[in-house]
């Protein structure tokens, strides 16, 4: 987000702007006859059924309409167009295509698939509310529910704006975009469980296409290790199992469709130790994780870090080894304030919110041997940090990336004659420590 107290909502475009403007309107001109025909088409097969069911709390009876609303509902639109034309390259546009058609295919199919009845019966309305909810309901049938399109694309473009705005307009846009979301209420054309659905959704749209770094999907290759396959299928069959809780759970209560995010965080765990790699945590060298990561992974950082302190909680946080360097688990913000330096291996944890000092992150699979690049790399960063003051090298519980990382730092620095010295070193440190000897 920037810091800048200037708003910035223009394109500084490193490449000529007309051929972004060429890329956003070739994307434009497939995305909106895709948008319609799709749309349409699921209305259409859910009007064909003899019943179409709904989920409805009691609460939502005493939403109020308010016609004027649908302005704000509407807006959306505008800024559909705006946000693909007002980039500054042609891969930023091609990622936001990738949203936009990510939320389309999967809300569509959800609405074949499973379609959903709005209940409400609006009133009469006149004026120019009147004349777009006309408008709207030329091609918009009491279909297509959950989950909301409509929440899933605000999520996306207003996760584009809010990098592109400051000062004053920052705020203004969040508030507007409040009144785009709530407007699916007000205006009778959802029903609440679309709406955390949908925004799940968007979410997904911006993980699946992040707006810098590596796609989660690129280069993806099944990965060869039987370790890596076991806990692919383990973490999938629990997301499947969050799944399996949420479709049987609906008959019962709305609320256990809670279970999809869980279930989709358990995927695309799997995803990543069957062969996509610690790139699905969305974990830059600061440490600090994409939005999308921070919210559809938060389950599973939860379940992490409650691992971490069933562990650890009877042993010391950190332990020293030598020269400066220490040893240890994922630090709290308070602890990680006591280093000048943090060497982080953790790909499913994220740094503290609060830490402030020097942060190196290499992310790393837990359970899995490193990849040979990511532990050069994470083995040299030590001896320039620990010439800058105190070093805690972590992982989750610190005790196999980590100690791994150090014990091949004290070889490589002359500090232990051979690995298994250095192993015996570490393992007299009074801490568990487990070794990947073979990096992958």
């Amino acid at each position: 987000m920037p810091t800048s107290a200037e708003p910035s909502c223009l394109p500084t475009s490193a490449e000529p702007y007309g051929r972004v403007v060429v890329r956003a309107a070739l994307w434009l001109a497939l995305l909106a006859p895709f948008f319609y025909s799709t749309y349409g088409l699921a209305n259409w097969l859910a009007s064909t059924r003899e019943h179409v069911g709904s989920i409805v709390f009691s609460w939502e009876h005493h939403v109020p309409f308010l016609a004027w609303t649908i302005l704000p509902y509407w807006s959306i639109n505008l800024f559909y167009g705006l946000s693909l034309l007002l980039n500054d390259s042609r891969q930023g546009v091609d990622r936001l295509a990738g949203r936009y058609l990510t939320a389309q295919i999967v809300a569509v199919t959800c609405f074949i698939l499973f379609p959903l009845t709005a209940t409400f019966v609006r009133s009469a309305t006149t004026g120019l509310p009147g004349f777009l909810f006309a408008v709207l309901g030329g091609f918009d049938k009491p279909f297509n529910q959950a989950p909301s399109l409509h929440i899933a694309l605000l999520v996306i473009i207003w996760d584009h704006w809010r990098q592109r705005l400051g000062g004053p307009l920052l705020p203004l846009w969040h508030g507007w975009c409040f009144l785009i979301g709530a407007s699916v209420l007000t205006t009778w054309q959802h029903h609440f469980i679309d709406i955390p659905t949908g925004a799940l959704l968007g979410v997904f749209a911006l993980w699946l296409f992040p707006s810098k770094g590596e796609l989660p999907f690129a280069g993806f290759r099944l990965s060869a290790s039987s370790m890596a396959r076991r806990l692919a299928l383990c973490y999938g069959l629990g997301a499947i199992a969050a799944l399996g809780g949420a479709a049987i759970g609906v008959f019962f209560s709305a609320t256990a469709l809670v279970l999809l995010w869980p279930a989709l965080g358990l995927a695309i765990v799997a995803f990543g130790y069957a062969g996509a790699g610690a790139k699905v945590f969305q974990k830059p060298q600061d440490g600090r994780v994409s939005l999308a990561s921070r919210i559809l992974l938060w389950p599973h950082r939860l379940g992490a870090t409650i691992n971490l302190l069933a562990w650890t909680r009877k042993l010391p946080p950190v332990v020293a080894i030598a020269d400066g360097v220490f040893l240890g688990r994922f630090p709290a913000a308070a602890e990680a304030h006591g280093f000048d330096t943090v060497i982080d291996l953790a790909a499913e944890l994220e740094r503290p919110r609060t830490s402030t000092g020097r942060w190196i992150s290499f992310p790393m699979l837990d359970l899995l041997p490193p990849p040979a690049d990511m532990l050069d790399k994470a083995v040299a960063a030590i001896e320039p940090a620990r010439r800058q003051g105190t070093v805690l090298v972590c992982c989750a519980l610190g005790f196999q990336r980590s100690a791994t990382v150090v014990a091949r730092w004290l070889v490589a620095t002359g500090r232990s004659h051979t690995l298994a010295q250095a192993q015996k070193t570490l393992a007299a440190s009074g801490r568990p420590v487990l070794f990947q000897d073979e990096p992958a």
